[in-house]
């Protein structure tokens, strides 16, 4: 039944009906003749105004950011994890006003920073993040699985949408009374090691799998990396949520006798005055860190332009000078060649092996493998117990 009929029926008028009870022989039942033309052509002018409503509801989400072409203000929630704040700092006023410039648009942030796989939760929970900063691909490829972010995400922006990296450091007591300078030094008896969760912070991924990766890259196999990291974890007394609050507790509370931290979370400390003792292992990992547009909530609030025109501002030399001066490594050799880059990248420990997480098999396997629900971290947590 086409919709204009339907809409006859629901007022209670039928073809049928109309056709008995007019008579056109007479000028009144041409009169009458003529009120069912106009009758018929409101309910046409009703199914048509529908599908036009139904056009427009399409078109706004159809990628467009009608929100923001047509507004002066526009808002943007970032969502990233914790060690990105002093960065994230330093680049978003030049975003705003080279976007200012280019598009007389007003535009303000709202942030939240936290451990990678809290803010993960947060974010499939309810947080309308526009932009998501996350520690490592695994929690972005989470708030895909719930239908947030459309996938293929990795091919909208440069490097597979990593846009910042680092690699894992070991932070020592001043004067390195434990003599630690290899992950290997991590298991001695008489060593407190202080990281944050896996389940909680993407920072302890990262830090679990350098440790595993340690073993396998100087040619031990699973069965020993399994011993090496159960042993290191039972020097950890405590584990806290992200990699902040490890700092705190390693830095202002005194716990432990080391801490594995991001590379840059060190430089940052000592450009603001504080003197740490640390050594970046000759065997490391790539800790990537992408990013990705939420798809769902920017075309909700009309944001996917801004949200797109922020990302894609964050590869440019400028935003990346901002990642190379608070510590992240640069994120391809064209970049590091910038003369200013490279004077700091030529400050970096030298890492002699790097290990990267597609050699252990993506972010799918390594989470089922090591970090799942009774999978080995939550065995090794068990047998910490008994």
């Amino acid at each position: 039944m086409s919709l204009w009929k339907r809409r006859l029926k629901q007022s209670g008028l039928t073809i049928e009906h109309l056709s008995r009870r007019l008579k056109l022989r007479s000028f009144k039942g041409f009169v009458s003749m003529f009120l069912v033309g106009a009758i018929l052509s409101v309910a046409i002018a009703s199914c048509s105004g529908g599908n036009a409503d139904n056009a427009n509801s399409n078109a706004g989400n159809s990628g467009a950011s009608p929100v923001a072409a047509n507004n002066k203000d526009v808002e943007l929630t970032l969502v990233s994890f914790a060690v990105t704040k002093a960065v994230h700092e330093a680049i978003i006023p030049k975003f705003v006003e080279q976007w200012k410039k280019d598009h007389n648009q007003n535009v303000t942030f709202k942030q939240s920073y936290g451990g990678s796989g809290s803010q993960t939760r947060a974010v499939i929970d309810g947080l309308e993040a526009d932009v998501v900063h996350l520690a490592l691909a695994g929690d972005t490829q989470k708030i895909e699985k719930a239908g947030l972010i459309q996938p293929g995400w990795e091919k909208e922006f440069p490097n597979n949408g990593i846009v910042s990296k680092t690699v894992a450091a070991l932070v020592t007591r001043q004067g390195n009374p434990k003599g630690i300078k290899t992950w290997e030094d991590l298991a001695k008896n008489d060593v407190k090691l202080i990281t944050a969760d896996p389940k909680t912070s993407g920072i302890a991924k990262w830090n679990f799998l350098a440790l595993w990766n340690s073993v396998i890259k100087t040619g031990g196999d699973e069965a020993k990396a399994t011993q090496f990291v159960t042993k290191v974890y039972n020097n950890v007394p405590i584990l806290t949520k992200d990699a902040r609050e490890a700092t705190d507790t390693f830095a202002k509370q005194g716990q432990g006798d080391a801490l594995i931290n991001y590379e840059n979370e060190i430089v940052l400390a000592q450009q603001k005055g504080e003197k740490v003792n640390y050594v970046v292992p000759e065997v490391n990992i790539s800790i990537d860190n992408p990013i990705a547009v939420v798809d769902k909530n920017v075309d909700k609030h009309g944001t996917r332009e801004v949200a797109e025109g922020f990302v894609k501002y964050l590869y440019t030399p400028e935003a990346q000078q901002e990642f190379a001066k608070l510590g992240f490594r640069p994120l391809d050799e064209a970049v590091a060649q910038n003369k200013e880059l490279k004077e700091i990248a030529d400050k970096y420990t030298k890492v002699k092996t790097l290990g990267t997480i597609d050699e252990l098999g993506g972010w799918n396997a390594a989470d089922k493998k090591f970090f799942a629900d009774g999978a080995l971290f939550d065995n090794i947590q068990a047998q910490k117990k008994r």
